[in-house]
């Protein structure tokens, strides 16, 4: 039940991507112009990000996820009615807003719920929670787009009644508040302990290129598949965006007994022939080496998400995981909005083959370091917590002396 509102949200985040190109054609505007939409929604959830964790960790996870769902069925209200750019913009930067919140007081509710001696359980189901709903929104808006009549707004009704029960889940999650307020400043950049500083940065060097590979599917891969296809059909790009988050979420559970740094290593490995697939692709005009790339991306992306949660989660105590899991967000968004907007913008100047052979080029380089980090740190990031830990080893990484409570409900 905890991992369903993120979920619902992350439903929310891609469903708008197949729909793009009615809005293109009704309104009118440039890939750039696409881009810099997208780019709104990172800057939401990147200011989110700078208080939804610190504010989770000190009022609890319900105080921060419910305005965030209204938040999301605000957007939902404004794309379902959209009919100017500026519109697109504040329906995306409301949805970053929601995202932001999720990912780190959603994500983290999953972790209390389950409990301590489950972190690792907890780390999965809420990283596949994320991955799996932004691989449906795509799919399901694909589909009621052009089954259904009024594609835009059909599509958003569904997902308000889908935030709905989202709604419901919040209220009856099993969650508490925290014992006492902590100290310090409410808006700031989030972090963790100084001592668990190595495991943000493995953590970031992989998922970092993941999510920006990602990112660059879900706004420019429409257009490059419709090129390659000459197809507008949203199945198809809903259909392709569906089956790189599926991947996503599938390879998660088939490394889970893995040590974390074999995890890393693959995800940086699956981002780097993900770009190098994606050159291939937009030089060849292959439509098939174009779906490898973005089925080898949601690989990158779900192989470092998960490891690096599951870094955060077996070292990080409980009133600062929601922080944690916003401060990997932080570093991985803030590279999947740079890029892909350059990306966009260097298609209209340049042509759409130039412009994401250097975003594939750069985005290469970044995954090659990301991997050679995680070799020079392999003792660090190694270790068998993708496995289940004994309860007394779950309580060591948590600081709880053996015997309490924990932070379960």
């Amino acid at each position: 039940m905890a991992a369903w509102p993120v979920t619902a949200v992350f439903i929310l985040s891609n469903a708008a991507t197949p729909l793009y190109v009615l809005w293109q054609r009704d309104i009118g505007f440039s890939k750039g112009t696409l881009t810099v939409i997208f780019a709104f929604y990172i800057i939401g959830l990147l200011g989110s990000l700078l208080v939804s964790g610190v504010l989770s960790d000190r009022i609890g996870r319900k105080p921060v996820l419910l305005p965030a769902l209204a938040l999301a069925l605000a957007a939902c209200a404004i794309f379902a009615t959209a009919s100017t750019v500026a519109a697109l913009i504040v329906a995306r930067l409301f949805t970053g807003i929601a995202v932001g919140a999720v990912v780190s007081a959603g994500m983290a509710a999953v972790t209390d719920t389950a409990g301590p001696e489950r972190k690792p359980l907890a780390a999965l189901l809420a990283s596949c929670a994320m991955v799996f709903g932004a691989g449906l929104g795509p799919l399901l808006a694909g589909v009621l787009s052009e089954t259904l009549p009024a594609p835009t707004v059909t599509v958003f009704v569904v997902e308000a009644i889908l935030l709905g029960t989202a709604v419901l889940a919040v209220l009856l999650m099993p969650v508490r508040r925290p014992a006492a307020p902590r100290k310090g400043a409410w808006a700031r950049v989030p972090g963790v302990p100084r001592g668990n500083r190595i495991q943000l940065v493995l953590g970031t060097a992989v998922f970092a290129p993941g999510i920006t590979a990602t990112s660059f599917v879900l706004s420019l891969g429409p257009s490059l598949l419709s090129g390659l296809l000459d197809t507008t059909s949203r199945t198809i790009a809903g259909a392709m965006a569906f089956a790189m988050f599926l991947t996503a979420t599938g390879v998660q559970f088939t490394v889970r007994k893995l040590p974390r740094s074999t995890v890393l290593m693959a995800g940086a490995t699956g981002t780097t022939l993900s770009m190098t697939t994606l050159i291939i692709a937009v030089n060849t005009a292959s439509a098939p080496a174009l779906i490898v790339s973005a089925l080898l991306a949601g690989t990158g992306q779900g192989l470092g998400q998960l490891g690096g949660l599951s870094l955060l989660n077996s070292s990080i105590p409980s009133h600062r995981l929601a922080e944690a899991n916003a401060a990997l967000n932080v570093s991985g968004y803030t590279l999947a909005g740079i890029l892909p907007v350059a990306a966009g913008y260097l298609s209209d100047t340049m042509g759409i083959t130039n412009g994401a052979t250097l975003f594939g080029a750069a985005l290469m380089a970044l995954a090659v370091i990301g991997a050679l980090v995680v070799i020079r740190n392999r003792h660090r990031a190694s270790g068998r917590d993708l496995r289940e830990p004994p309860a007394c080893a779950a309580r060591f990484t948590t600081g709880l002396p053996p015997g309490t409570g924990s932070h379960r409900p």
